[in-house]
């Protein structure tokens, strides 16, 4: 089982990291951090293997929310990526955000029930920073993204997601192949209910 630890960040006490990496500061608002290196989230599909060593900083959640962190990062190798995540436990979560993949941003949302199942949408440039919104609703989780200064709008997925489990709901981070790179959320807002 994984390490946890309770701490402060975006303004508010009460967070607790899933998997801490070893460089991370709370910055005022937001919070930077670079993901441990070839850490990942994935459940078998494709690859054979699962991965649960990525890092997510969240609180406990159940029931409806909206979750929303806008952030920006400096991706450098295969499947860099960041944003926002909802964990249940190994099994059973979704992360979402950009994802670096053969040297090219994607907004990414992979949902994983037992299998991953991964979605992605090429970007045109690299944007300067990213709004990417969870809404959990039922049995429902939505994707949601803007791009530089945009609302999230655009909807990216639709999923079936556990109603009643509460869920680590936050921010998360991986370095799948690299040795890690810098990101920085800027703000998070989590509204439940």
């Amino acid at each position: 089982m994984a390490a946890s630890t309770t701490v402060q960040a975006f303004g508010a006490d009460g967070w607790e990291w899933f998997n801490p990496p070893a460089r991370w500061e709370a910055t005022g608002e937001g919070l930077a951090v670079t993901p441990d290196p070839r850490t990942d989230f994935w459940q078998i599909t494709e690859h054979g293997y699962a991965r649960d060593d990525g890092h997510v900083l969240g609180r406990w959640t159940r029931g409806p929310l909206r979750l929303a962190t806008t952030f920006s990062a400096d991706y450098a190798e295969q499947y860099d990526q960041a944003g926002p995540a909802l964990r249940i436990d190994a099994a059973n979560w979704v992360k979402a955000g950009i994802e670096y993949v053969d040297g090219r941003h994607y907004i990414s949302a992979v949902v994983t029930r037992g299998y991953s199942d991964w979605s992605v949408v090429p970007l045109a440039e690299a944007p300067e920073r990213v709004t990417v919104e969870l809404r959990r609703s039922g049995d429902a989780v939505e994707v949601r993204y803007g791009v530089d200064g945009a609302e999230p709008a655009t909807m990216l997925r639709q999923a079936y997601f556990p109603p009643e489990p509460a869920a680590l709901s936050g921010v998360m981070c991986c370095a799948p192949t690299g040795q890690g790179f810098p990101v920085r959320f800027h703000s998070l807002e989590l509204h439940e209910g």
